[in-house]
């Protein structure tokens, strides 16, 4: 056992070192809560391509003597770097959409599987890679579908804000995804105001880069989306809408590298260049005709020499 690294409500995790390298350890008195945060690792295990949490390594209790009592604990992957707001701040806000596509495709497996994850928040988001990779690293508060969640934060549950029950499906957490984007604008939680949802809309709209995703945000809180994938289509529709807003128009040099050419001008420089044209055909012309005529009788004289003299 080397340090703690956090503490809640469901217990508290260490860092610790193994004999392959350095693991999380996880240590409570509440066993049922460790057995269920056990079978959440083992759900994301069964999708490791696409697991947003840690891997499991094992489970096991031991017994205290001095204070009769027994104590469970799990060993998990240890995941390192930057929280999510901390990586936001360093790197842009430009990574926020790329890092929520990552994340929903992460919670689209596990509702697939009967999870919601409940208590979604930057404090449970760590990036680590490179590549960029977002990680949860705290499950405690996944709750099985159709139960009431177990575990919120209230700037990211929706009946805080008044848009809907406790109920674990998968818009729950669709509408903390959207309240983790305005976190990553807006770096600190704020409180409701007597107009909950007049004042998370005048939020979006105020702030140019929330504004660019108003549609989607406006959808995930009203929890208009039935599934992840359909948020997440909408997030990456929203990303080329505005990519295809900010491109520069070409350049003379890239328009000249193009296959398609600008047309010539129908304007003056084009009537002039026919003019010209149709001035040296008719001067061709007359130069050809006087050949002829002078050659007509010079023939003629030679005639006149030849059999009249």
């Amino acid at each position: 056992m080397l340090k703690q690294l956090g503490k809640g409500a469901n217990g508290i995790v260490y860092l610790a070192e193994a004999s392959d390298g350095l693991v999380a350890l996880k240590v409570s008195d509440d066993s049922m809560s460790i057995t269920s945060e056990v079978n959440v690792l083992k759900s994301f295990s069964k999708a490791q391509s696409r697991t947003m949490g840690p891997s499991f390594f094992d489970v096991d209790d031991a017994f205290v003597p001095s204070a009769k009592i027994n104590i469970s604990f799990y060993v998990m992957e240890y995941i390192e770097g930057p929280l999510l707001l901390q990586y936001v701040s360093q790197r842009g806000l430009e990574w926020v959409p790329v890092l929520m596509v990552q994340l929903l495709s992460s919670l689209s497996v596990l509702h697939q599987q009967g999870w919601i994850f409940g208590d979604l928040k930057p404090d449970n988001l760590i990036v680590n890679g490179p590549p960029a990779r977002i990680r949860c690293i705290d499950v405690g508060g996944t709750t099985k579908e159709g139960r009431s969640v177990k575990e919120y934060t209230e700037f990211f549950d929706r009946g805080y804000w008044g848009y809907g029950t406790r109920k674990a499906e998968p818009s729950y957490d669709l509408f903390a995804v959207a309240m983790i984007m305005i976190n990553c604008v807006h770096k600190k939680e704020f409180k409701k105001s007597h107009q909950p949802k007049e004042q998370l809309r005048s939020i979006i709209e105020g702030n140019p880069f929330l504004k660019k995703y108003k549609k989607v945000l406006m959808s995930a809180l009203n929890g208009d989306y039935q599934s992840a994938d359909a948020m997440k289509n909408d997030l990456l529709a929203a990303g080329r809408q505005n990519e295809r807003r900010k491109a520069p128009a070409p350049t003379s040099s890239q328009a000249s590298s193009g296959t398609q050419q600008p047309k010539p001008r129908q304007g003056k420089v084009t009537q002039t260049r026919y003019k010209a044209k149709k001035k040296a055909v008719q001067s061709s012309g007359l130069f050809e005709t006087t050949l002829i005529v002078i050659s007509v009788l010079a023939l003629y004289f030679a005639y006149i020499v030849l059999f009249l003299i």
